[in-house]
C-alpha cells in the first residue's frame, strides 16, 4: 500500500478541451479593505459553519459514491475528473477503509463539503510499504509507540488552499487536528508525489514539514515525499 496524499488540483489534460473562460463579473475582492480591519479579519470565518463529524465503516462504503463525486467535483469537475481522478480516488479510498483504526471525517452545511481520513501506523505490517527509503528512523520508532498516524487525503475545495491556509479556522487545518486528537497521535504522516508541487504547496501551507528537512529547501531523492505534521498545527 502507498499511502499517497490526495491533494485535488485542477489538472488540464492535453486530450480535454479548454472550456470557454465566462465573462467576468464585478465582485468585491475577498481581501479589499474597508475603514477598520481587512474583511478576513473582522469576525469569525464564514467556514467555521462547516460541521466535521466521523463516518462509520459501513456509513463511507454506503456514501463511497458521493465521496467519488466530491472529489471530481473539487477536482475542476471536468471529464478527467470524473473518469480517472474519481476512479482513483476510489480505489485508493476503499483499500484504506478495510485498514485497523481507519477514520473518515466529512465537512458539511446543508452539502458534503471535504473529507480527510487515514489510519494509525503500527509498529509492523504493511502500512509502510511505499514509505520505504523515506521514512526516518525515528518515525519508525514512533508508529511502534502506536502514536504516528497516516493522513491518507483531504479532499477540500481548492478555496481551502486559496483563503488563509495559515488560519485555524481553515477546513483543512480543522480536519488534520480532528483527525490527530482523535487517535491522540504525536505525529501525523503522509507521502506524497514529489512532482505534484500544488499538492506539496499546499499542504506545507497548512503545516506539514517534510521529513528530515528543516529548511524546506533539500528535494528528497526518489519519487516521493515524506512530509510530518505536529498535533495543533
Amino acid at each position: 500500500m502507498t499511502a499517497h496524499m490526495f491533494v485535488p488540483t485542477t489538472p488540464t489534460p492535453w486530450n480535454v478541451p479548454a472550456a470557454r473562460p465566462a465573462p467576468a463579473k464585478p465582485h468585491p475582492h475577498p481581501y479589499s479593505r474597508t475603514p477598520g480591519r481587512p474583511r478576513w479579519e473582522r469576525g469569525a470565518s464564514p467556514y467555521e459553519g462547516e460541521r466535521l463529524r466521523p463516518l462509520t465503516r459501513g456509513q463511507v462504503e454506503d456514501r463511497l459514491q458521493e465521496l467519488g463525486d466530491l472529489y471530481a467535483k473539487v477536482s475542476g469537475d471536468g471529464p478527467w475528473a470524473w473518469n480517472q481522478a474519481r476512479g482513483a480516488f476510489l480505489r485508493h479510498l476503499a483499500a484504506d477503509v478495510r485498514r485497523p483504526g481507519f477514520s473518515l471525517l466529512i465537512a458539511e452545511t446543508t452539502a458534503l463539503t471535504g473529507c480527510a481520513y487515514g489510519f494509525p501506523a503500527g509498529g509492523a505490517g504493511p502500512w509502510w510499504e511505499g514509505f520505504d527509503g523515506h521514512l526516518p528512523e525515528s518515525l519508525f520508532r514512533r508508529a511502534a509507540s502506536g502514536r504516528l498516524f497516516v493522513v491518507s487525503g483531504i479532499v477540500v475545495p481548492p478555496r481551502v488552499r486559496r483563503e488563509q491556509p495559515d488560519r485555524a479556522w481553515n477546513l483543512a487545518r480543522r480536519f488534520q487536528r480532528r483527525l490527530l486528537a482523535d487517535h491522540g497521535a504525536v505525529l501525523g504522516v503522509t507521502l506524497v508525489d514529489a512532482r505534484d508541487h500544488r499538492a506539496v504547496e499546499a499542504l506545507r501551507s497548512w503545516g506539514w514539514r517534510s521529513a528530515g528537512d528543516d529548511t524546506l529547501t533539500a528535494v528528497p531523492p526518489g519519487p516521493f515525499r515524506v512530509l510530518v505534521l505536529v498535533p495543533g498545527t
